[in-house]
């Protein structure tokens, strides 16, 4: 258990003593760039929020594409930074590249962040337009009266016709009770019973 803890102790320090020099060395950066006052210390903690924020979307497992996007964004920032910051930039005299980028990543990181927070966590946001939406429905056991004499949720009846406005678009044909069956994952009384309707 103590060695465990020594181990904890070991990486929590290792990670505030880079957090604070990483720190260090964008707010010495922003400032030398002309961003002055509580505007330079601004500059690393948006760094270090973009970075927190796109690490959480990797986590999450969505949209990974955008996780990383940003993650390597505020990384480049952070590690820009602290090599230049390492004696190869003279600061007092920062070329004006470096300005206009210091002075432009505000308004990255504010979209950065944005979108991180608002994208869409919904599956069915990001698939094709094509594609149509999958129903589940609860397994139907048989029953022994007659199939017409159930009656067919509406919203099943709407998504089904949906289903088939889609097919004759796609293939200039009306949906048989077949293809409506497979679609739909429902047993084939109900699939002909639907399809009744829709004619």
């Amino acid at each position: 258990m103590r060695a465990h803890l020594a181990r904890v102790d070991a990486v929590l320090v290792q990670a505030v003593i880079a957090a604070a020099l990483s720190f260090a060395h964008l707010h010495d950066l922003a400032s030398a760039a002309g961003q002055d006052g509580w505007k330079a210390w601004a500059y690393p903690v948006s760094v270090d929020l973009l970075l927190v924020a796109a690490w959480r979307r990797l986590r999450s497992g969505r949209d990974r594409a955008a996780g990383w996007c940003w993650f390597l964004v505020a990384l480049t920032a952070s590690l820009g930074a602290n090599i230049a910051t390492a004696g190869l930039l003279d600061l007092g005299d920062v070329p004006d590249w470096l300005r206009i980028l210091v002075a432009g990543w505000p308004a990255l990181a504010f979209l950065g962040g944005t979108l991180l927070a608002h994208s869409s966590t919904t599956p069915a946001a990001d698939a094709a337009p094509e594609a149509e939406p999958a129903l589940t429905v609860e397994p139907v056991h048989p029953d022994p009266a007659p199939a017409s004499s159930a009656a067919v949720p509406t919203a099943l009846i709407e998504h089904a016709r949906k289903i088939a406005d889609a097919h004759q678009t796609r293939t200039g044909a009306p949906i048989d009770a077949d293809t409506l069956r497979a679609r739909l994952g429902v047993p084939a009384p109900l699939a002909d019973q639907i399809a009744a309707q829709l004619t």
